[in-house]
């Protein structure tokens, strides 16, 4: 009887860690927007690096096309000339006050390093920014 009862008690002990052991379900975390469908979305996007005095709009507008990711970045002031992503160089289209570039993006998971040439100060400088996009505000346009 006494072995009866140990194995029973044996038997409920390991139910009750595995039990115990089970995973709790995953937090809802949004898709990963690769593979985006072609067309056209907007995204919370932060800027940081400089002196924090500059801005850039967001949500920006992100447009994919054959797969390929491009963001349109709106800055605060119509002092940058020109912005450098991974050592390529983009001219900008002053607007309203404005530069407005038209950058490729790799990831919306990774941070985007970016150099920014300023005209504001007594001769240009080049100035390392990041841009961070939220991948959980993408929306497509029309929803």
């Amino acid at each position: 009887m006494r072995k009866k009862i140990l194995c029973i008690a044996l038997a409920l002990l390991v139910l009750s860690l595995a039990a115990g052991c089970r995973k709790a379900p995953a937090a809802e975390t949004p898709p990963e927007p690769k593979g985006l469908a072609d067309g056209s979305y907007h995204i919370a996007a932060a800027l940081t690096g400089g002196t924090g005095k500059a801005k850039i709009a967001s949500p920006l507008q992100l447009t994919v096309k054959d797969g390929q990711m491009h963001a349109l970045v709106l800055w605060s002031s119509a002092n940058y000339d020109y912005m450098k992503v991974n050592d390529v160089r983009y001219d900008a289209v002053i607007e309203d006050g404005h530069s407005r570039f038209t950058i490729p993006v790799a990831s919306l998971e990774e941070p985007l390093p970016v150099v920014a040439d300023t005209v504001a100060m007594s001769t240009p400088h080049e100035i390392e920014y990041t841009i961070t996009f939220d991948a959980a505000t993408l929306t497509a346009d029309g929803q």
